[in-house]
């Protein structure tokens, strides 16, 4: 198996992060990367770094003027008055207020808040450019699935929490959404996404809502209690081809693994040409917030039965946290893979 990272990646290095009203240090940091690096030398799998996505890439799927701002607001967010040393948004608009307004808003500060949709996605001058090399990753894997294999793409920032025209939680431009367009644009007549990262790949479904050639299936935390909070419930159908798998708060591998099942059958039914695995090992049980509680013998037995749906398949990194651990999993997950 090829595997794909870009050493920019490490360009993103967020230091914001707003939790229950206190600040502390972002959790999405470089020595992520660094770990699960690790976890493929332990593999001896070599790491090639492929050129980075372009504008017009991310515009398949975003919209052009959050691509802008993306690229061209940290300096100017940097020549505000007493301006912090990333695009952090104060507010964000309302239902109330879109209804009423007549105007759009040109001020930067209102930009912050139309484009991102919480206080877990700061903005810093190296964010653009580390995410253009994520997404050169996971397309990447994408292209070694248009042509029957299986790959790995680190990508760091993650993808599957970013909208159209939206970032949030840690996630800029959406990877694993952006390979599955990739794949029907190399001609798969149908692909699916399936995301297994412990919260809900709410940005991933927004895109794909009213399309039946991209299936979308996500397992993750109840956001009843869990980010996004507001979607990912099991009632979210969009067209037809979406299926959520909220699982109870320290569910652990057998339940989990459960709901992987009903992944797996929902998947043989649709019969894609091909796969994206949006892989986030923040269900791990050794995870700071440990909301679903898997073992690497959990992401192993998942590896194996993910594989044995024989689908060319581009592996997008998501979440994991807890640093010391992702090297582990991440061999362990791969090794597992058939």
């Amino acid at each position: 198996m090829r595997a794909f990272a870009h050493p920019h990646q490490s360009l993103h290095d967020p230091q914001f992060f707003l939790m229950r009203g206190r600040l502390r240090s972002n959790f999405e940091i470089p020595a992520r990367a660094a770990s699960l690096r690790s976890g493929l030398v332990r593999l001896g799998i070599a790491v090639d770094a492929p050129t980075p996505a372009t504008l017009a890439d991310a515009a398949s799927l975003h919209a052009p003027d959050y691509l802008a701002f993306l690229r061209d607001a940290p300096p100017l967010w940097a020549a505000l008055p007493e301006a912090g040393p990333e695009i952090v948004a104060n507010i964000h608009p309302t239902p109330e207020m879109l209804a009423q307004s007549t105007t759009t808003p040109a001020h930067l500060v209102a930009r912050a808040g139309q484009f991102t949709a919480d206080a877990a996605c700061p903005i810093g001058p190296g964010t653009w450019t580390a995410s253009l090399s994520a997404l050169g990753c996971a397309l990447a894997a994408a292209g070694e699935a248009a042509a029957g294999r299986s790959a790995y793409a680190l990508c760091r920032p993650p993808g599957h929490h970013a909208y159209a025209a939206r970032a949030g939680g840690h996630c800029y431009l959406n990877n694993s959404a952006l390979a599955a367009q990739a794949l029907r644009d190399a001609g798969a007549a149908r692909a699916a996404v399936l995301d297994i990262d412990s919260h809900h790949g709410n940005g991933t479904q927004g895109m794909f809502w009213d399309r039946a050639d991209v299936l979308t299936v996500s397992i993750h935390g109840d956001p009843g209690f869990y980010y996004p909070w507001y979607v990912g419930f099991a009632g979210e159908v969009g067209c037809g081809e979406n299926l959520n798998l909220p699982l109870a708060m320290g569910s652990g591998d057998a339940a989990w693994l459960a709901a992987l099942d009903v992944a797996l059958a929902r998947l043989r039914a649709f019969r894609p040409d091909a796969l994206v695995l949006a892989l986030g090992f923040d269900a791990s049980e050794h995870e700071p917030l440990a909301a679903l509680r898997v073992t690497e013998d959990g992401f192993a037995a998942a590896a194996q039965a993910i594989s044995a749906l024989r689908l060319p398949t581009a592996i997008c990194q998501e979440g994991g946290y807890a640093v010391d651990h992702l090297g582990a999993l991440l061999a362990r997950f791969l090794g597992a893979w058939a």
